[in-house]
């Protein structure tokens, strides 16, 4: 029995052609314990279009195989396609963090009504294409959002038994599971959920019979016209069918297939299945903001219409492509009427409107009971992604799990579930000392007194306080612990002086920076300070070396050094005075000197002496602004003008 149970599974099975042995022996197996997929078989070729083949014939000669996901393929294509796939990617993540890989089965029921996947799109530019009509941003694949959800749920010791609890939720699996006495042991076979009927998945306990009743007979492809996307001739009877459409993106897709199997012979002799594609089209337009996500509608709808020539293409194209996914669903209403479901993936409130309308003439409607969407991760919108689809819905899916290990897990579990406790509540923190808190008001202020430079009310407040000048501030501050470090850092140079010789403060103290309060010190006036005090001190008082102090300056010594750098300022603002006034005088003669000679020049009637040649008014012009400062440039230039003025008016009075 085991060996024919092999055999059984050597190909894959489809769900309205199912071999009549197992159909007569299929029974449902127990939901709550519905078995989780481990070793899934090899995945099946994807259905080609017409005289393209559905599934493979025996077991292949040579094939690849994923370690990481126990998953066989018959093609090195068809692995390739799988590395791509989330499915490949979330075990990856779980490797990892240590935990063991999951199976298809397991990860369609993770994913959820998770929204479908941009991932292992048909080219580079999915990403773009993929349209998000909430924010503008793009759409997040099925991996990044499962793997977001688990993190907020799961914890470091997160493990298969307690993914597969928390996930079953109180909705129904995606999937209904079957077994047979012919099936290896513990093998069980799932059939998607979404293909009965609403009436149908209410009566569960006759599921098994609905599905005898779906077999259906090979059957030949129905006359079909060349143009038009392949629509069969009008009147043709075509037999049970679904309706599958999807769009996103400025990409639409829409096919219609039929159920029934067409089964032919190979050159090996054996039995092959292909699908019979009753009518298939494809739009795309750009709609999509290029690098920025979203359809030009949806951020219309959020910032306001925007006026660049790209744009209104979008807006454009968005009404072109809805105009033409309206007519076509106008043109195949027979088809889509007498369909048996329809699945629709409509990403967005701009694609559902197109596709649901309100508008006159309408064919899909939301409220169809025939309305399903894909229990699976889809890809863009493209006619070879709507044979998958149709491929994925109709294959019947293998699970092989251990049910006693299970069984034990489960127990093991019950066993360890522990009441919930309330929640820990953080500790409060602790309540501060009657000293922390005299200490914080000292702080408080000191520090104001400080800032504010206060020499008589900090002493006093010291004095009366019983407060040492090297009071260490609370809470405690880093760069400046105590009050001699804050008054060199503010640059209060009466401050310091106070604390040092009248106070008593340490200079050598080093705050948590491993810096003195004189290094603290941003002007000269403060370092004074520093080393007035040690000279008043004197040597003995502290180790002014391991505070950075320089040598000692008195106060007669500051004052003197003061009157001296005064006296020297002076002197030299009085030599710069001078020279800048003997500068001007010169100038001034210079000027005059050149005034006096154009004006001897001017008094010999225009001629000079000498055999010079004659210069014409311009070189004369430039040769007598030549020299001179733009003042007397200018002041020539107005008696030019002036003596020119005064001609002019002497001709016309002389006529």
């Amino acid at each position: 029995m085991a060996q024919k149970g092999d055999n059984l599974l050597q190909r894959s099975l489809y769900v309205f052609d199912l071999p009549e042995e197992l159909l007569s022996t299929l029974t449902l197996k127990d939901q709550p314990a519905r078995p989780v997929e481990q070793t899934p078989p090899r995945t099946p070729k994807p259905l080609s279009e017409t005289a393209g083949t559905a599934d493979d014939a025996g077991a292949p000669s040579k094939a690849t195989s994923c370690n990481l996901c126990g998953l066989n393929f018959s093609s090195v294509t068809e692995q390739r396609d799988h590395v791509r796939s989330d499915l490949h990617g979330y075990n990856l993540k779980r490797k990892m963090k240590g935990l063991s890989s999951v199976g298809e089965a397991e990860f369609e029921k993770l994913i959820g009504e998770l929204d479908e996947s941009i991932s292992g799109s048909e080219s580079e530019e999915s990403d773009d294409d993929e349209e998000d009509e909430a924010g503008g941003k793009a759409k997040e694949s099925t991996l990044s959002a499962l793997l977001k959800k688990q993190a907020k749920i799961s914890s470091p010791e997160f493990d298969e038994y307690d993914s597969r609890r928390k996930q079953r939720g109180s909705g129904k699996p995606p999937l209904v599971w079957f077994t047979s006495p012919l099936l290896p042991e513990n093998t069980s076979l799932g059939v998607y959920r979404a293909i009965f009927s609403v009436a149908e998945q209410e009566e569960e306990a006759h599921l098994v019979e609905t599905l005898r009743n779906k077999q259906l007979p090979p059957a030949a492809a129905p006359p079909i016209k060349s143009e038009g996307g392949g629509v069969p001739l009008p009147g043709t009877n075509v037999g049970p069918h679904y309706f599958l459409c999807m769009i996103g993106g400025g990409h639409f897709a829409a096919m219609v297939v039929a159920l029934a199997p067409k089964k032919g012979k190979t050159h090996t002799g054996s039995d092959e299945r292909s699908t019979t594609v009753l009518a298939h089209k494809t739009f795309h337009r750009y709609t999509t903001r290029r690098k920025q996500g979203g359809a030009q509608s949806a951020s219309d709808a959020s910032k306001g219409a925007a006026h660049s020539a790209g744009s209104s293409l979008r807006r454009y194209n968005e009404a072109a492509l809805t105009n033409e996914v309206r007519d076509l669903l106008k043109e195949w209403k027979p088809l889509i009427d007498s369909a048996e479901l329809l699945f629709i993936r409509a990403t967005g409130n701009t694609n559902r409107r197109t596709l649901f309308g309100p508008y006159e003439g309408q064919v899909l409607r939301n409220n169809d009971p025939r309305n399903r969407g894909f229990p699976f991760s889809t890809r863009r919108a493209t006619q070879k992604e709507l044979l998958r689809a149709f491929v994925e819905l109709t294959r019947v899916k293998q699970s092989t799990v251990d049910e006693a290990a299970l069984a034990a897990l489960e127990a093991a579990a019950a066993k360890e579930v522990t009441p919930p406790t309330q929640p820990v509540k953080p500790p409060k923190p602790p309540k501060p000392s009657r000293e922390d808190e005299t200490a914080a008001l000292h702080t408080s202020q000191l520090t104001s007194i400080i800032k504010r430079s206060k020499v008589p009310a900090l002493l006093n407040y010291l004095k009366t306080n019983n407060l040492s000048a090297d009071f260490t501030f609370v809470p405690p501050n880093y760069h400046t612990p105590r009050p001699l470090h804050l008054a060199a850092s503010l640059n209060s140079a009466p401050v310091v002086l106070a604390l040092l010789t009248k106070a008593g403060a340490d200079p050598t103290i080093m705050s948590d920076d491993a810096r003195t309060p004189f290094s603290l010190a941003g002007d000269r006036a403060t370092r004074d300070a520093f080393r007035m005090a040690r000279s008043e001190l004197g040597e003995a008082a502290w180790d002014w070396d391991k505070a950075g102090v320089p040598p000692g300056l008195s106060k007669a010594e500051v004052e003197q050094r003061e009157a001296r750098e005064k006296a020297e300022k002076a002197i030299e603002e009085k030599a710069e005075a001078d020279r800048r006034k003997a500068e001007t005088e010169r100038l001034r003669k210079e000027s005059e000197a050149e005034e006096a000679k154009r004006r001897e020049q001017r008094l010999g009637k225009g001629k000079t002496l000498g055999a010079l040649p004659q210069k014409t008014a311009a070189d004369q012009r430039e040769e007598d602004a030549r020299g001179l400062t733009p003042e007397a440039r200018a002041r020539l230039e107005r008696e030019r003008r002036a003596r020119a003025a005064e001609e002019r008016l002497r001709r016309m009075q002389g006529r």
